[in-house]
């Protein structure tokens, strides 16, 4: 990767209005040397972590989060966004889970010469790897959302699953499950009444576990160590 770095010329829009359907880049401040190329479920979370913590050297391009309803689609966004980008960064990470791609992301990964936050989705990596899989074979019967998916609530769930038109579909699809469990990033007390309310409209019991941001924290740390251990251009 050569050290040259021009930021975006994209402006950043204001990240609380981002959808499911949007494509954006966060250019930094200064002149950054490492990329973080994310799925637009965490862009909220990932801008607000970039801006806690001065991270001066880290430019974030986020793909649209409706790619997860054709996950087979992932990978090789990911790896135009990677080679449109190669030039430009001595570094690039990947905030992206498997994400249902079946293994087929890491292959990208892998022939591209990229570092992928470690995961299966984002529920793993907010909870943590281990915690996570100890919830989940305690009690297969949880649906979980995150602070992205509460804010998107009615288009994600309601629209996206066409309950807004068809809400017999209501058992179909979350028959099986028994509590709805809010994984928060954020104390929110207005995200937290949403979270309720969304696990009334499902049928399901409420259940709320404020995770923080999880190893996304050490990824974007480690992003950000790398972007300042370049030095200068």
């Amino acid at each position: 990767m050569t050290a040259a770095h021009t930021p975006p010329a994209m402006a950043a829009p204001a990240h609380a209005d981002l959808s499911v359907d949007d494509e954006a880049a966060f250019a930094s401040a200064g002149p950054a040397r490492a990329l973080v190329i994310a799925c637009g479920a965490l862009a909220r979370e990932i801008v607000d972590f970039r801006a806690a913590n001065g991270f001066e050297h880290l430019d974030i391009t986020c793909l649209p989060a409706k790619l997860h309803n054709r996950p087979h689609l992932i990978p090789e966004a990911v790896r135009t966004k990677i080679q449109a980008n190669k030039a430009r960064y001595r570094a690039i990470f990947v905030a992206y889970g498997d994400c249902g791609t079946g293994g087929l992301l890491d292959k990208v990964i892998e022939e591209e010469g990229v570092e992928r936050i470690e995961g299966p989705h984002c529920y793993a990596f907010y909870t943590g790897q281990e915690a996570f899989a100890a919830i989940t074979d305690d009690d297969p019967t949880q649906f979980f959302l995150t602070d992205y998916m509460v804010r998107q609530f009615e288009r994600l769930i309601i629209a996206g699953l066409g309950l807004d038109r068809w809400p017999e579909l209501r058992d179909d699809y979350f028959g099986n499950y028994i509590n709805c469990v809010y994984i928060s990033q954020v104390r929110d007390a207005d995200l937290e009444a949403k979270a309720r309310a969304a696990a009334e409209r499902l049928g399901l019991g409420y259940v709320h576990r404020h995770v923080g941001y999880g190893e996304l924290a050490d990824f974007m740390q480690t992003a950000a160590a790398a972007g300042e251990e370049a030095g200068a251009p």
